[in-house]
């Protein structure tokens, strides 16, 4: 049956859907299901609860308990995603909770669990104290001193001489954090749309608070601010197109009347589900937005600025954090309420995977800062997980979820590396200064080459497990074409990864070369978790597919 004849098969009397003027309504009273949102709930929590530190606590006692806090509050909602899954909520008792707003299924879970892995990782980046030298005696972070300060100015170059730290980040982390998890959970575009702005505006703000090059760190964060602002405007304007086209913003509803499964509309609604206008061009603006969240071209602009510019643990959990999210909600949009449209939706999204690895992998080869080379990395690897979510089967569901989970925890670790190889300046990011680092710095620089091995995809690495995942799935959906791209694309990407290998151990180090700051613990273990996953994900990566596997199906 044609579009349009169930478009007027909808049709109903108008004198059905008269409603008196004053017949009494009753306002039902929400149904939260607080055990199943406690994740989100736990975060929140501990996000205010650093605030309220920063507010009553004397400064100098704010770092330890921010840290104290932000690390405690993510494992104890990590602990309780692991309770909602042991229970049965990514399987047989999904359903969506709080009236319709949140979906509480395996995907959810899966995605919140590793959100919250990362966020544990990356708050120990967060709080690394020993990298930069103390001033006036005090021990330094990333960040700065004074972040409404001017860069420059009297008032930051007291707070330095103070020995002042913008402990303020933990809150930031944990209010993005917050975002996040209902990100790729939001069952309706409304609750979807309020998640990327609680995630986004903490971001912005942490892009800005680097404490060297304060300039180019503002910069960067007015960048994302201003791109993203544009970005989310257009996802609204989409919500919008869609409740018009719909009648409503839950995705559920949304996905019956495309799939013409709505026996009852109202008569305005009649005319407006006709309009395939209002659909196909509030679909595209929503999808734009996601888009350009998870870095792909042609709206990835934002990515090596920002970048090279926020402070490298922003920088880091931003890389791996966002993406997480950002592909979980472009997966449900996709997969829960558009379905339907596959025939319009796929052609597209091939021409944006496509472009997206071949962007990604040509313009790496030509940068020569590293922490550019890894965005750019990182949006090359954005058409590879884009070819498993074209793939429109329970196996490219699994081959996102495990790359994703992947792919974190690789980029986690990198920039943490980077943040260990310094000069006077800070860190020293110029590619060239890392030449001869194998023979300085041996360990540092075998880690390293451990997490560009797994970009690159090389066997025995989480890199080329995910990578053949998302190819396997594509290929059998029938995106052969796609997975030849992401191949050729990866062998490209595979050049500059080893050339910085060839750097580091095959040239002679540089007299007025970088030096490796000795870190923490904190630090040490970031890395340190950042290897055992790679390798294990890599070796032995069966337990963890059949994990994605068990938690790849959505509810509606």
């Amino acid at each position: 049956m044609s579009r349009a004849a169930a478009v007027h098969s909808l049709w109903t009397d108008p004198s059905a859907s008269v409603v008196l003027a004053d017949a009494p309504r009753k306002i039902p009273a929400p149904h939260i299901e607080y055990a199943q949102l406690s994740p989100v709930l736990i975060v929140l929590g501990a996000a205010v609860l650093a605030v309220l530190v920063e507010a009553f606590l004397p400064r100098r006692s704010r770092h330890l308990a921010q840290v104290a806090t932000t690390v405690v509050g993510l494992a104890a909602a990590f602990a309780a995603v692991v309770a909602l899954a042991a229970k049965g909520y990514a399987t047989g008792k999904a359903h969506v909770a709080a009236m319709g707003a949140v979906a509480v299924d395996g995907p959810a879970l899966f995605l919140q669990g590793t959100i919250l892995l990362v966020a544990l990782v990356a708050a120990l980046g967060f709080a690394e104290r020993r990298l930069d030298p103390a001033a006036h005696g005090r021990p330094v972070d990333s960040f700065a001193a004074q972040g409404a300060a001017v860069p420059g100015g009297d008032a930051e170059q007291e707070a330095v001489k103070a020995g002042w730290t913008t402990s303020e980040v933990f809150p930031l982390l944990l209010f993005a954090v917050a975002g996040m998890l209902v990100f790729p959970a939001a069952d309706d575009l409304l609750t979807l749309f309020v998640a990327l702005e609680v995630f986004s505006l903490p971001l912005y703000v942490l892009c800005a608070l680097a404490r060297r090059k304060r300039l180019l760190s503002q910069e960067a964060a007015v960048k994302y601010f201003l791109l993203g602002a544009f970005s989310s405007a257009i996802l609204l304007f989409g919500v919008a197109l869609l409740y018009g086209y719909a009648g409503t913003v839950t995705y559920s509803g949304i996905a019956d009347v495309v799939n013409g499964t709505v026996r009852t509309v109202s008569p305005a609604l009649a005319s407006s589900t006709g309009n395939d206008a209002l659909l196909l061009i509030g679909g595209a603006m929503v999808l734009m937005g996601l888009l350009f969240k998870v870095g792909a071209a042609p709206f990835h602009m934002w990515t090596p600025d920002v970048y090279q510019g926020a402070p490298t643990p922003v920088t880091g959990f931003m890389a791996a954090a966002t993406k997480v999210a950002a592909f979980g909600a472009l997966l449900r949009l996709l997969y829960v309420v558009l379905p339907g449209l596959r025939w319009d939706w796929r052609p597209v999204m091939w021409g944006v995977a496509i472009l997206t690895m071949l962007v990604g992998a040509i313009v790496a080869v030509t940068q020569t800062d590293v922490k550019r080379l890894l965005a750019y990395s990182s949006i090359a690897h954005a058409g590879f997980i884009l070819a498993g979510v074209i793939a429109i089967s329970p196996d490219g569901v699994s081959s996102v979820l495990f790359y994703l989970a992947a792919y974190s925890f690789v980029t986690l670790g990198a920039f943490a590396v980077v943040t260990l190889v310094r000069d006077a300046g800070g860190e020293a990011t110029q590619l060239s200064k890392w030449a001869g680092l194998g023979r300085r710095s041996p360990l540092v620089a075998a880690v390293f080459a451990v997490f560009l091995l797994a970009f690159a995809g090389i066997p025995l690495t989480s890199g080329f497990a995910g990578k053949f995942a998302v190819f396997k799935a594509a290929a059998e959906s029938g995106g052969a074409p796609l997975v030849i791209v992401g191949v050729v694309s990866s062998a490209i990407a595979a050049f500059f990864y080893i050339r910085v290998i060839v750097l580091m151990f095959f040239n002679e180090p540089r007299a007025d070369g970088p030096t490796v700051a000795v870190p923490s613990a904190l630090t040490t273990v970031a890395i340190g978790v950042g290897v055992v996953v790679t390798l294990a994900l890599g070796v032995a990566p069966q337990y963890f597919l059949e994990l994605a596997g068990d938690a790849g199906v959505f509810v509606r």
